[in-house]
């Protein structure tokens, strides 16, 4: 009998335990279970464990949070950036990771920290390459300033001593001002993702920034009741995950 590919292909149950409107966050590893976070991740055919049990995290009772809402309308007349765009991507009126490095080291965007590695470059442009083009139009490169200078922020304020990063308090602080809710558990595995030493860099620190709206964003498109789960074919999960 022939059966269609989504009864063919194993799918993945996504949930966040009942806690609705809660976010998406890096992997955690054990066995045949596996945890994103507080979701607990089934996949059909590998052998089962039993979760953890601990706190989850707090209801967030404006939704999906962590970044600000974008605007649509925009005017690049006279605007330095849609000149330093401009300047890299030209009449192609597209950018690859490699441009867009170039771009924002030029731009002056990341300041005294250290430009942004190729890599962050890479996810940045997965996280917003809605048409599956490998580049970045001008339309995502401007939602993207805007992000990268919301985070800028963020990671100014809570460097209280001016080091130049952040440490997993500080992380926290950052976090919770996005709007993310983490328990401690999953706080401390994006920290040990990230840090060099117990110190996260700004390029690090923006790189998770990154992840966290991405996943999030992946996980909410499907997650059509709004209640923190969700059901994936398993190239659908594949496909979303490995991009970023």
């Amino acid at each position: 009998m022939w059966r269609s590919q989504e009864e063919v292909l194993p799918k993945i149950n996504l949930t966040s335990r009942g806690f609705p409107n809660t976010n998406l966050f890096p992997w955690e590893f054990g066995g045949g279970y596996e945890k994103f976070g507080d979701f607990s991740i089934q996949v059909p055919g590998m052998q089962m464990g039993q979760p953890v049990p601990e706190t989850g995290p707090a209801i967030l009772l404006d939704g999906y949070s962590g970044y600000p809402a974008y605007s649509d309308t925009y005017s690049s007349a006279g605007d330095s950036v849609y000149t330093y765009f401009n300047a890299i991507a030209g009449q192609g009126g597209e950018v690859d990771a490699e441009e867009l490095q170039r771009c924002l080291t030029q731009s002056g965007i990341s300041g005294t920290y250290s430009p942004f590695s190729l890599e962050t470059c890479r996810i940045m442009i997965a996280m917003l390459d809605r048409d599956h083009t490998g580049k970045m139009g001008f339309n995502e490169f401007k939602e993207l300033w805007a992000a990268l200078n919301a985070w800028k922020e963020n990671f100014m304020t809570v460097d209280q001593d001016g080091s130049g990063t952040v440490e997993h308090h500080e992380l926290r602080q950052a976090i919770d001002l996005m709007g993310y809710r983490l328990n401690p558990k999953t706080l401390t595995t994006i920290v040990k993702r990230y840090s060099k030493n117990g110190r996260i860099f700004f390029d690090d620190y923006v790189a998770c920034c990154v992840k966290l709206r991405a996943l999030t964003d992946f996980f909410r498109r499907r997650d059509h009741l709004q209640q923190g789960s969700a059901n994936f074919v398993y190239d659908d999960f594949l496909q979303g995950t490995m991009a970023i």
